[in-house]
């Protein structure tokens, strides 16, 4: 299993992980075909399949709030990707 595929694995993961960096799930919507732009408001907005999401990225710590994973998480099952699909 490519590192990728692991990222994404772990954001549909129950419960959720509190522990998921920010910039490896970048890195890992990238290899699967995102466009990623970081904005002066410190978020990541994530292109794919025609739908954009916006991500609030953290402060301090390198690690995404559980709300922001749920969040992602019903993201990316709308545009299809899904651990199953990949």
């Amino acid at each position: 299993m490519s590192k990728h595929k692991a990222k994404i694995q772990k954001i549909f993961e129950h419960p959720i992980s509190g522990n998921i960096d920010a910039k490896k799930v970048l890195s890992a919507l990238e290899h699967f075909g995102a466009e990623v732009d970081l904005t002066k408001e410190n978020h990541a907005k994530i292109h794919l399949n025609g739908k954009m999401f916006s991500m609030p990225m953290p402060h301090r710590e390198h690690t995404l709030s559980k709300d922001t994973v749920t969040d992602l998480r019903h993201f990316l099952e709308e545009v299809g990707i899904t651990p199953d699909s990949l």
